[in-house]
């Protein structure tokens, strides 16, 4: 099991908080109870250091989704295979829009 902290800044260096932190469990070493797989899911919120704490979860590869109010949406796979892991994201800023319209 590995329990993992995410760390977000934005490029300048400075702690997102609030930011939304989905964590899905995508494949390694799964905990099997009572012959059937258990799915893991977890969302949570970044705090004002900018910093997510996410439950122990099995060792493998696990997707990393961000979603914070002006910034992109951030999204990757990782692979955790220690005991504690930080994740440092640094999120960017939105895209200018672009319209054919002007």
């Amino acid at each position: 099991m590995t329990i993992i902290k995410v760390e977000l800044k934005t490029l300048s260096g400075k702690p997102v908080d609030r930011a939304s932190v989905i964590v899905d469990f995508v494949q390694g070493r799964s905990v099997v109870k009572l012959g059937r797989k258990n799915k893991f899911h977890w969302e949570v919120r970044s705090n004002q250091e900018g910093l997510a704490k996410i439950p122990a979860i099995p060792q493998g590869k696990i997707r990393i989704q961000v979603n914070a109010k002006g910034f992109q949406t951030f999204g990757e796979i990782f692979d955790v295979e220690e005991e504690q892991k930080t994740i440092a994201i640094r999120l960017n800023p939105p895209q200018a829009q672009h319209s054919e319209h002007q």
